[in-house]
């Protein structure tokens, strides 16, 4: 044990081993606990690894190849260094200052269990975890491949009650095994400046919550959170991260949605699910000026901002404690950078499908302790219309219409398909379809078509990949009760003399008989006032339809009161993020 304390030692500046008494010496073994890390980056596979450090202020960022030898990767940190002193040099000359004498090369060297690694060993070898890197008089711990967090963020807006959900992005490591420490500052401050980091107790900031979801009070409301993040994967850690936000907003006060979460506080328990599915209203609608002016002029600007409609959304969609979410209208950005990220903290992971030629889509989310993802199915509708020999069908009957059939393939109309397997029962298999049918009043003829493709799809899916797996189809449908597409799946067969065959007019009819490939299915919530409620329109347009004879209603969760919904006139509001209402239900999956 001497020999190995007395080859640490010898890692330490000179100027520390200069007095040998008791005390020094423990005040040296503290140090190599404390000294400054040396990153490396280094994976299998790949021709480069990467090395980081801070030296003097200034952070040093090297990529050399992993199969080049040791010495002419310190050599090249000593040339940087060199380098550097020389511009020092310079710059003393341009002020008319004397320099010094000519900077001496810095001697720099690589330990590994006290012994120097010898420079002929290959960078991919050499760089090992514990070694201990030496530059000059200053000693680096190396850390290989540590957690690292790649991606580190706080929402732009943050709201008094309203949940604050990180985006954080780690490599070698766990977010669930992360360390999360929120602090509030003790005094109001609106500067962007970084805050000092927390060091012990900071004079500056109070520690305010643990984990990785922090809910700021009323009385943070002025004030400023900073998160200090450690990154882990199991005991081993990397280095922190501290992020601040902007000062904490009050809220809206009572939001539609509170009183629904009272049905809701805790998750179905087994054998049932909860099912949400929801019309989440992407930005790229609720900016145009058409929204602003037209559809939503009752709404207040800031409301109809993305960053203020996000805290709304992401409390809600907790506070459901659902198993699947099912959401239209979802910004790409939105659920890389929102959703995701939140609902990955409350147990949840997410698929995506945008639309085709959009910016934005379909996203499903499932609990993943209770169910996992084994495949999915997703489709433009039109494209497969066109491609899929299932379809050959419905196609030639569109062949009595070229000018809808040309309607129909200008849709970007795409049907998400998630096969799910219970966790606590492998090979118990869910199919969830989720869907935003074409949206033009008029367009009832180009919905039932697609409608018409969407069951036939679902149908094969089921036959081929998941066999007797129930189906959970939700989605915005743009469809009335007494729609034909309602008529389709409540029924499975639309004919030839309904209405909606003729809605665009006689240029665009088309009378066929459409079947459906499944059994009728059951609108889970019946058919409801509206699901749709703007200044003028309000309607029934959305839905979670299920197979009776698999799954079973156990508890619908009554939608928001009228007045609730009018307290600002429409949807949306301050209170509301959305110009649609969630659907939410717990089925009895029978086992």
């Amino acid at each position: 044990m001497f020999n190995r304390l007395s080859a640490a030692l010898t890692l330490l500046p000179r100027r520390l081993l200069l007095v040998s008494s008791p005390r020094t010496l423990t005040g040296a073994c503290r140090l190599l606990g404390r000294m400054n890390p040396a990153v490396v980056r280094c994976l299998p596979g790949e021709p480069k690894l990467t090395i980081s450090f801070s030296l003097d202020g200034s952070h040093k960022h090297m990529m050399r190849d992993q199969d080049e030898p040791l010495g002419k990767a310190l050599a090249r940190i000593s040339h940087g260094l060199n380098k550097s002193q020389g511009k020092a040099k310079k710059s003393k000359k341009k002020k008319g200052e004397t320099p010094g004498e000519a900077p001496v090369l810095t001697a720099v060297k690589l330990y590994y269990n006290g012994e120097e690694v010898s420079g002929m060993s290959l960078n991919s070898e050499a760089w090992r975890d514990g070694a201990v890197l030496e530059v000059g008089d200053v000693e680096y711990s190396v850390h290989r491949n540590t957690p690292t967090l790649t991606n580190a963020e706080l929402p732009a807006s943050l709201l008094a009650e309203f949940p604050v959900c990180p985006n954080l992005e780690i490599e070698f490591g766990n977010l669930e095994d992360c360390e999360f420490t929120w602090y509030r500052e003790n005094a109001p401050n609106t500067s962007t400046e970084a805050a000092v980091e927390v060091e012990g107790q900071d004079s500056e900031w109070t520690q305010v919550g643990c984990g990785r979801v922090h809910v700021p009070s009323i009385q943070d409301i002025g004030y400023r959170l900073k998160l200090r993040c450690t990154p882990k994967d199991g005991g081993r850690s990397g280095l922190p991260k501290e992020l601040l936000s902007t000062a904490i907003e009050a809220g809206p006060g009572v939001c539609t949605f509170d009183n629904r979460h009272a049905y809701t506080l805790k998750e179905a328990e087994w054998p049932s699910v909860r099912v949400v599915s929801y019309n989440i209203l992407a930005d790229t609608y609720a900016q145009t000026e058409l929204s602003k002016t037209v559809l939503y002029p009752y709404c207040a600007p800031y409301a109809l901002q993305l960053d203020y409609r996000q805290n709304l959304i992401k409390k809600e969609l907790a506070g459901y404690n659902a198993d699947i979410i099912c959401l239209q209208e979802v910004d790409k950005g939105v659920f890389v950078n929102s959703l995701t990220p939140a609902l990955d903290a409350f147990g949840l992971d997410g698929v995506f499908r945008t639309k085709d030629r959009q910016h934005e889509g379909l996203a499903t989310f499932y609990r993943r302790s209770k169910l996992k993802l084994l495949s999915s199915h997703n489709i433009s509708l039109s494209e497969a219309l066109t491609s899929d020999p299932i379809h050959s069908a419905l196609l030639e009957n569109l062949s009595a219409s070229t000018a809808l059939k040309q309607n129909i393939l200008k849709r970007s109309t795409v049907l998400q398909v998630s096969v799910l397997e219970d966790v606590s029962k492998p090979g118990r298999k869910l199919c969830v379809a989720n869907t935003h049918l074409y949206w033009l009043p008029k367009g009832g003829s180009i919905r039932l078509v697609q409608m018409g493709v969407a069951l036939q799809h679902l149908n094969h899916v089921i036959n081929e990949v998941a066999p007797g797996a129930p189906l959970i189809f939700c989605g915005d449908f743009n469809s009335h009760p007494d729609s034909g597409v309602f008529q389709l799946l409540s029924e499975a067969l639309v004919p030839l003399q309904h209405a909606d065959w003729s809605s665009l007019g006689p240029e665009e009819s088309c009378s066929m008989e459409l079947l459906s490939a499944l059994p009728p299915l059951l609108s889970a919530y019946g058919q409801p006032a509206y699901t749709n409620y703007v200044g003028g329109f309000h309607g029934c347009l959305d839905y979670i339809f299920i197979q009776p004879d698999s799954m079973q209603v156990e508890q619908v969760i009554p939608l928001p009161s009228h007045q609730e919904v009018t307290t600002y006139e429409a949807l949306p509001s301050v209170a509301h993020p959305s110009d649609h209402i969630a659907l939410i239900c717990d089925l009895r999956w029978n086992p």
